[in-house]
């Protein structure tokens, strides 16, 4: 009885030694086959200096692009011609990392007042193909960043 005692105890001594160690072992493998976060930087080449935030990071397929506004410098123009050139530059960040307006999965849209939702509408309808994405409106209180009258930001996969 006391030797199978001591061969129970060195066993469970054993185990108690080597069972952390082939966890780690099995969580090192796992975490390499893990979705990895990836920048995708617009030309291509990371800054210089590490900016504000990312324009567009993917975590295995699904592709996030921050928020894009028009920051125009010349005359304000109107919500339509804002939403176009947001859209164009959301288009521009999909296509650099691999996606497509098709494959958008959400949208938020941020308006600088609220009367614009109508028009901003016209300009969006069909620009994710046969089926959009959900999506979220809303009027931005306070206004929008660098006078921009509306701000999308999107979920994407790859």
């Amino acid at each position: 009885m006391d030797s199978q005692r001591r061969r129970i105890i060195k066993a469970a001594a054993v185990t108690a030694v080597t069972a952390p160690a082939a966890k780690a072992a099995s969580a090192q493998t796992s975490d390499s086959n893990a979705p990895k976060k990836k920048v995708h930087y617009r030309d291509g080449k990371k800054p210089e200096k590490p900016p504000l935030f990312s324009g567009a990071v993917s975590y295995g397929n699904l592709l996030f692009i921050a928020g894009k506004g028009a920051h125009l410098k010349e005359d304000k123009k109107d919500i339509k011609e804002h939403t176009k050139i947001v859209l164009d530059e959301i288009e521009r960040e999909l296509v650099n990392a691999g996606s497509s307006m098709n494959k958008v999965l959400k949208c938020n849209v941020y308006l600088n007042d609220l009367k614009d939702y109508q028009a901003m509408n016209e300009v969006f309808r069909g620009r994710f193909g046969e089926e959009p994405p959900v999506r979220t409106t809303i009027a931005a209180a306070g206004g929008i960043p660098g006078d921009s009258l509306v701000e999308i930001d999107v979920i994407a996969y790859i």
